[in-house]
């Protein structure tokens, strides 16, 4: 579950616009037995799609100041250290991403679970496994 704050850094827009959403009922939440709200990667979905759709230069992807634009914006799930390199998840939408860093550049970046962060690819291959039988 997000906050609002890091869902409006997820969507590239700011708090008091995610707040204005959730308070006319056009993002859903739930709330916490303190009374702050919570936001499911589920419910800015339709957010995301919209804004993909969206020409380049109008997207809120631009406001992410890196050259590639591969990237899967999501929320660390784990980091494991061991030795010079680091494993670290990312939850983008329904589905996890590893990458496997060096543990500086974990350190550098400061991350910890629970932190947003994107994970960029470049790569030239892509390989396709078969789910279904052929048969």
């Amino acid at each position: 579950m997000l906050t609002p704050r890091e869902a409006s850094r997820m969507l590239g827009v700011s708090y008091p616009t995610i707040k204005q959403w959730i308070l006319s009922g056009k993002l859903k939440t739930v709330q916490t037995p303190g009374g702050h709200h919570r936001l499911s990667e589920a419910a800015l979905k339709p957010f995301l799609t919209k804004d993909q759709m969206k020409p380049a230069a109008n997207s809120r992807q631009r406001y992410r100041r890196v050259s590639g634009r591969n990237q899967l914006a999501g929320k660390v799930v784990s980091i494991q250290i061991q030795g010079l390199l680091a494993e670290v998840v990312l939850s983008v939408g329904d589905t996890h991403v590893t990458a496997i860093i060096t543990a500086n550049a974990v350190r550098e970046l400061q991350l910890k679970k629970g932190d947003l962060a994107a994970a960029l690819i470049k790569s030239t291959d892509v390989m396709i496994e078969r789910l279904d039988d052929p048969s």
